[in-house]
């Protein structure tokens, strides 16, 4: 009955009285009418259906109510996730008035009170449906004689008491996972500590806090270890069967110098006829990983390895990640390869992906290829392979130029290195380097993942893509009203949101002083990409299909992605269960890996931000030049030219300043002085604290364009 009953919701847009269900059911007796009101309320408790105070009912999602999670800034004020993790515009604010008792990571149900703009919503929390909290890790306190656990995450408004026979014998300043037992009353809960990670001032510890915040593992379970006794170290004979021999072609990697996983290799000729063929080899890693296995169980559950400032946590245990899936120079590999023939204009005008065996030549650096590119400077043992990359060198540039002529977006972001010493102390901070060969890997990566996805997508079979829809063409003027309030008029037509109209306005901004402030600006104006069953195209690519194929080491997707090239392609397995098995179970991968991939990029911000704030406080006093990157009511935010960001205060500014949410402009009532985004400033580091993670500076002088 629950189904019909949803069904009958569907189709009506309007409340319905329990009368008129049981009416278009055609419910005849008492019997049924009774069912018929268990099932509603089923429905009301799993927050599916809204029951209103007239007693009728209505679908949730055509109510003012949204059911999402709750997510609470440190200011106390917070947003509920009200729709898809890639459309921000969904997003609930709730403030802290109306949280209603309710704390970070909750299932709510919100009702929505107003709307301000476009896309900003504002609501209050009805009530919690579901708090996922389990595991909390924080800091050991005593107070007389009582232990308490003091949440890292300051969006955690809870006090945690722990029982003396359940602290592990833990110390004050010891940093722990203590699991949630109960609520004593509010937001104080009884705990028990599970783990000691160690001293807070213990080198690494910090950083394994904020990993275990995200229930990231970083160990992997016995089973998993257990099964890696039956993989091999070499590849053998027995291996081969059925897969081309590319070992005596000329194949190699290039990757970053302290790479251990290396996914990709690369070849190139030239045709005959004047086309390139260009091969892209992966690493077979669904060769060795079967599907429910201990291995690929665990896999699934990590999602993606997670790559922070002194460490690796992989998908994969090292045996199989540094090991027999990496496609480490001068050894036998086994791999997936798409070759491809590519003319002139960068069409693709012929293709074969098939299993294969290489053996990689060199594992080349981005240094050393970048300074043969560019300084002709030839470092020793790559003296072979100087004409291939310089081949490779053009093929990229003809691929890049198509892109851009379809519409691909270049938001040309910088990216933080932070340098670290043996006690995981940061030493320096720099922008990472990116250069030709950087170029070139994406570009003949986003090439063999274009090709797989068309290939499957023409056959019509289920698989993962990668997928990044259109913005929201509300959010696109919003920004360019912003622009107008900066003194920039753009001249483009932007009704139609498609990439060439950003990539337009992207060129526009060029030129301008703030370019890499407004360019990040933009780029938080897009949805999100994430993964999904259903081809919707990539928008920030300009490509009409797309996936993800080229990391199976590092990410789930793409080994998913192998596992069905083997399944359809290489075993011919297309039968009806065959296809309803990976028809349902796409959907959870799909999830769970946008889900992973989420905690993950999280987790790599959350540990750049805090050793970030560990880099100033050994500079406290000291001056920098930066931009102003955000203006709020209570301060701005400075951008230092080594991609460290501030806040400015308000308070601690030389007068009482205005602010303007149009022009986002702070304004001095006395000095009349202006600042808005954009803007360079000398400042001087007036704080810094990395267990707060957070900077503070003050303003020495405005530079004068």
């Amino acid at each position: 009955m629950k189904e019909r009953v949803l069904e009958i919701l569907r189709e009506n847009d309007r409340a319905l009285s329990l009368e008129e269900i049981d009416s278009l059911l055609g419910n005849r007796n008492v019997e049924e009418t009774k069912e018929l009101i268990q099932v509603l309320n089923e429905l009301v408790n799993d927050v599916e259906v809204y029951r209103s105070n007239k007693d009728k009912y209505l679908l949730l999602e055509k109510s003012h109510l949204v059911k999402g999670i709750l997510r609470v800034t440190r200011k106390g004020f917070g947003f509920v996730e009200g729709g898809d993790p890639a459309r921000q515009d969904d997003d609930i604010y709730i403030s802290r008035d109306n949280l209603n008792g309710a704390i970070h990571n909750d299932l709510v149900l919100a009702e929505i009170t107003s709307k301000k703009g476009v896309d900003r919503k504002e609501g209050r929390i009805l009530k919690i449906v579901k708090r996922e909290l389990k595991d909390v890790v924080g800091l050991v306190q005593y107070k007389k004689d009582k232990c308490f656990v003091i949440p890292d995450d300051n969006k955690l408004k809870i006090q945690i008491e722990v029982d003396k026979k359940n602290t592990m014998d833990a110390v004050d300043g010891h940093k722990v996972v203590v699991e949630l037992l109960g609520v004593i009353s509010g937001t104080r809960y009884r705990g028990r500590i599970t783990r000691i990670l160690g001293h807070k001032n213990d080198p690494g510890v910090d950083i394994l806090s904020i990993i275990y915040k995200y229930n990231i593992d970083t160990v992997f379970d016995d089973e998993t270890i257990g099964q890696l006794d039956s993989i091999p170290n070499e590849v053998y004979e027995e291996d081969l069967k059925g897969r081309t021999d590319l070992r005596d072609q000329v194949i190699f990697t290039i990757d970053g110098d302290d790479t251990k996983d290396i996914d990709d290799a690369i070849s190139i000729k030239k045709l005959e006829n004047g086309n390139y063929e260009l091969g892209v080899h992966i690493a077979d890693v669904s060769y060795y990983v079967k599907e429910n296995t201990p291995l690929d169980i665990e896999a699934m559950n990590r999602g993606t390895s997670v790559y922070l400032v002194d460490r690796v946590i992989p998908m994969l245990p090292h045996k199989l990640s540094n090991g027999i899936c990496s496609l480490n120079p001068n050894v036998d590999r086994l791999t997936i390869s798409c070759v491809m023939e590519i003319d002139e204009k960068a069409k693709v005008v012929d293709y074969s992906i098939f299993p294969s065996v290489i053996r990689s030549r060199i594992q080349m650096t981005y240094k050393k290829v970048n300074a043969i590119l560019e300084k002709d400077e030839v470092a020793e043992g790559y003296e072979p392979f100087v004409e291939d990359l310089k081949m490779m060198a053009t093929l990229a540039s003809i691929i890049r130029k198509s892109k851009v002529e379809r519409g691909y977006l270049d938001f040309d972001t910088d990216e933080a290195k932070i340098i670290v010493d043996e006690k995981c102390h940061p030493i320096e901070i720099k922008k990472r380097d990116r250069s030709i060969g950087e170029n070139l890997i994406e570009d003949f990566m986003i090439m063999a993942n274009e090709t797989v996805a068309q290939h499957i997508f023409y056959m019509q079979l289920p698989f993962i893509y990668r997928v990044h829809e259109y913005p929201k063409e509300e959010k696109i003027r919003n920004f360019l009203s912003f622009l107008g309030s900066l003194g920039y008029t753009f001249t483009g037509n932007m009704k139609d949101t498609n990439p060439k109209s950003i990539q337009r306005l992207l060129a526009f901004l060029k030129d301008k002083k703030e370019y890499k402030i407004l360019s990040s600006l933009l780029l938080r104006n897009m949805q999100k990409a994430v993964y999904k069953p259903q081809n919707l195209g990539h928008y920030g690519l300009a490509s009409p299909c797309y996936t993800h194929f080229t990391s199976p080491i590092r990410r789930y997707p793409d080994t998913t992605v192998h596992r069905l090239l083997r399944t359809y392609l290489f075993e011919n397995k297309i039968d009806p269960n065959t296809l309803a098995h990976w028809e349902e179970k796409l959907v959870f991968v799909a999830d769970n890996s946008s889900a992973k991939e989420r905690a993950s990029v999280n987790c790599e911000r959350e540990v750049e931000d805090m050793k970030m704030a560990e880099y100033m406080e050994d500079h406290i006093g000291e001056e920098f030049e930066g931009m102003i990157s955000s203006v709020m009511n209570f301060g701005l935010f400075v951008q230092l030219d080594n991609l460290v960001e501030g806040l400015v205060p308000i308070k601690d500014m030389d007068d009482f300043y205005h602010f303007d949410e149009v022009t986002l402009t702070l304004t001095g009532e006395r000095t009349h002085k202006t600042y808005r985004i954009g803007d360079r400033l000398v400042v001087k580091v007036k704080a810094a604290s990395k267990e707060e993670e957070t900077i503070y500076f003050e303003i020495v002088k405005k530079i004068e364009e």
